[in-house]
């Protein structure tokens, strides 16, 4: 009976984040078309409903009925799963995403390794797709995205090791617990250059501007999506929104606190403290999608020799000059 209340109760929670999640993907995508509109001086959805509220039941509707075309030169076994595979990897990661105090599916000890290891995982979905199309577009969009996985999956990894070391631990659970120890709450200010490495190699982990280089309009058209239409499509695109909410919560676990409050504010406004932890756990977690919205919205793409040249030559020095001082640091205190 134990197990059988343990499987139960993991599928309930499985089955409410995903819930979430899929709302949350769905308004993402009408509030960074809200946030660009008003960047470049325009309203942005204002058609169906109250300002445009519905626009993404009205998106998703229309991807669901579109015509799913699948060219006759692609390999279609390869062509077909390739957006599964990512699919699947993005919604995995959030097994392990403490989003408060014991709200959360799986709390494993290796909770770091798991997340960077299956989020790895999605890049061979668009490496699949770039090379199943049989398109000169898709295959390079597919290439690119390779070797940014290679360049950018290595400084990620290592903007956390200060995180690791100072946490002792790669629990995530633990990693917020051990910050509210700390007068700030958080690993923000002692881990900055980690941070700052982390929150690059993100947009360039999740191909989003500056670092789209796998899609790139301008001249791969859509890159390695440019043969799929309808819900394979839309799989890619939730694929990718998911990869931004699970990069904003590791950020936001590993250096904001996660769902803490800093104990310093708390002294100051001891209001604050009666606010659930899943609140301020999703308001930092909005802020870092609001990043990478505003980034979009302002930032041009880099050409691909700079891409690479900012992965190898700036992040990956600077993460292990971080992991330097660290060590240091943790040794003599």
């Amino acid at each position: 009976m134990d197990t059988l209340y343990v499987i139960a109760i993991t599928l309930i929670k499985t089955a409410v984040y995903f819930g979430l999640l899929m709302l949350h993907v769905a308004y993402a995508t009408y509030a960074e078309r809200k946030v660009i509109g008003h960047i470049q001086l325009r309203l942005g959805p204002m058609v169906v409903g109250p300002h445009g509220i519905l626009q993404p039941v009205a998106d998703i509707i229309k991807l669901i009925f579109k015509e799913d075309i699948i060219p006759s030169t692609v390999d279609r076994r390869i062509f077909t799963v390739a957006p599964l595979i990512s699919l699947t990897a993005a919604l995995s990661t959030f097994a392990v995403i403490p989003v408060s105090e014991g709200w959360v599916i799986s709390d494993v000890n290796v909770g770091i390794l798991y997340v960077l290891g299956i989020a790895g995982i999605g890049t061979y979905g668009i490496i699949f797709a770039g090379w199943s199309s049989n398109s000169k577009y898709a295959f390079l969009g597919g290439l690119r995205s390779a070797a940014q996985m290679i360049s950018y999956e290595v400084a990620l990894a290592m903007s956390l090791v200060g995180v690791i070391l100072m946490a002792e631990s790669f629990n995530l659970t633990e990693i917020v617990n051990k910050q509210a120890q700390y007068p700030m709450g958080m690993f923000l200010l002692p881990q900055i250059i980690g941070y700052f490495v982390f929150v690059v190699a993100m947009l360039a982990e999740t191909n989003r501007v500056p670092f789209d280089l796998p899609e790139a309009e301008t001249e791969l058209v859509a890159g390695y999506f440019v043969e799929y239409s309808g819900i394979r499509f839309s799989l890619f695109y939730l694929a990718e929104y998911l990869a931004m909410f699970c990069m904003s919560a590791l950020a936001t676990i590993c250096f904001w606190g996660g769902w803490t409050v800093p104990p310093l504010l708390v002294e100051i406004f001891p209001f604050i403290g009666i606010i659930p932890g899943v609140v301020w756990f999703l308001l930092k977690v909005y802020f870092h999608m609001f990043l990478f919205f505003w980034l979009r919205g302002t930032l041009p793409r880099y050409r691909y020799d700079q891409l690479m040249s900012i992965g190898w030559k700036v992040l990956i020095p600077l993460a292990l000059i971080n992991i330097v001082i660290t060590s240091i640091i943790k040794y003599y205190t």
